[in-house]
């Protein structure tokens, strides 16, 4: 499924030992943590820094949609701007940036100068996601990928399950730059991690604009990326309003709401693993099943939704359902591009992190002039339109 511009790797499979690969993996993980909490953290701190620096909640929301914005741009210019550079010092730069920038948001003393630190969290989203995207191959045996990308991926659950509360904890009892002063120190702890296992990592192809082109002439990169956009456009078109359909729609009390949340993190922790272990076997029954879940479970909310009880079983199938995203296409994009897996993943990434943009904001124009109701059907026509799309795949060897 590659094309005749998809150069061959120099790099392919693992080249450090067994026990040091899995460390590299598990320190890669601590970065996908760490960015995660970093682009959603704000979300919980908005009216906290609107007020310390006189600024509207809906202006202090610009601290999670720029970084979005940027980290889309980010995800293919930063692979293709540094050229050949050793992945390994790439890595330690952006976490460099990401120890710098959070620091430089916790000391802002105005918001323009806030704003501008989070244009740098942005590049470093973008730039650390589109190259640990596709880490795995890299750093083990191929039948070891799947459970690779899996636990790299499982720190963006942990992220939603730990990273956020915690910091919006912290930011609530100690002040909201004690919370960004937090993420710095854990950037720069992740970047000592980085430094002592992580090996040196070839750039397996130099990423021009003509190589990622040449990406969309791939039907299994067409598929994964128009599936991506389908599936997380819609989830955040819907997700960014759980929390008055909850109230609203299931009749849940607002104090409860939090703790549920926490709770569809968690089962998303448990579909990004068992996902994991499902596309060792099956890659392309694994991403339907996915995508016919979440097509299913956010309409039902409508049905079935209207309890307490049936709105927090729904939210939990949800959770569920959608960790088996991430995981699951970028395992699609590995499988569909292993010739040039960085210039697919920076794709993929770039389509990622504007999906989640154009997601909320599609939502609040739906919730505004329409009903709330109208987003949940929004995002299960969404993933139901992406499993059709994934459906015209069925017949590649590559993904069986």
């Amino acid at each position: 499924m590659t094309t005749a511009e998809q150069t061959p790797a120099r790099t392919q499979g693992p080249e450090i030992p067994g026990r040091s690969r899995w460390t590299a993996v598990s320190v890669v993980a601590l970065g996908t943590f760490l960015l995660v909490t970093a682009e959603q953290l704000p979300i919980g701190l908005l009216t906290s820094v609107g007020s310390a620096l006189s600024v509207s909640e809906g202006t202090a929301g610009l601290m999670v949609t720029v970084p979005s914005i940027v980290a889309a741009l980010s995800a293919p210019l930063v692979p293709m701007l540094v050229g050949p550079m050793d992945r390994r010092l790439l890595l330690l730069g952006l976490m460099t940036l990401m120890t710098v920038s959070n620091l430089v948001t916790a000391l802002a003393p105005n918001f323009a100068v806030l704003v501008g630190s989070r244009v740098l969290v942005g590049v470093a989203i973008g730039g650390f996601w589109a190259v640990a995207g596709g880490l795995a191959v890299r750093l083990v045996t191929p039948a070891d990928v799947p459970r690779a990308t899996a636990v790299i991926f499982g720190g963006v659950g942990a992220a939603n399950v730990f990273g956020v509360p915690l910091g919006t904890l912290a930011g609530d009892l100690a002040g909201w730059r004690v919370a960004f002063s937090s993420l710095s120190v854990l950037a720069l702890v992740t970047l000592v991690a980085l430094l002592a296992v992580l090996p040196g990592l070839t750039a397996s192809q130099a990423i021009g604009p003509k190589l990622l082109l040449a990406q969309f002439r791939n039907p299994g990169v067409r598929v994964g990326i128009i599936a991506t956009a389908l599936i997380v456009f819609g989830h955040f078109a819907a997700y960014t309003f759980v929390s008055p359909v909850l109230q609203r729609l299931s009749g849940i009390d607002e104090s409860y709401v939090g703790p549920l949340l926490f709770g569809f993190g968690a089962a998303g922790m448990i579909g990004n693993f068992a996902a994991g272990a499902a596309l060792s076997r099956r890659v392309y029954r694994s991403v339907l099943m996915t995508s016919v879940a979440l097509a299913v479970a956010m309409p039902l909310f409508l049905l079935l939704g209207r309890t307490v009880v049936g709105g927090a079983v729904l939210l939990a199938v949800w959770g569920l359902s959608y960790g088996g995203v991430s995981v699951g296409l970028q395992t699609w994009m590995i499988k569909s591009a292993p010739q040039a897996v960085e210039a697919a993943s920076s794709l993929w990434v770039a389509v990622f992190n504007l999906s989640i943009g154009l997601g909320a904001l599609a939502g609040g124009v739906i919730v505004e002039t329409l009903t709330l109701r109208s987003v949940l059907w929004l995002g299960g026509a969404c993933a139901l339109l992406a499993a059709l799309t994934i459906r015209t795949a069925r017949t590649d060897e590559a993904l069986r």
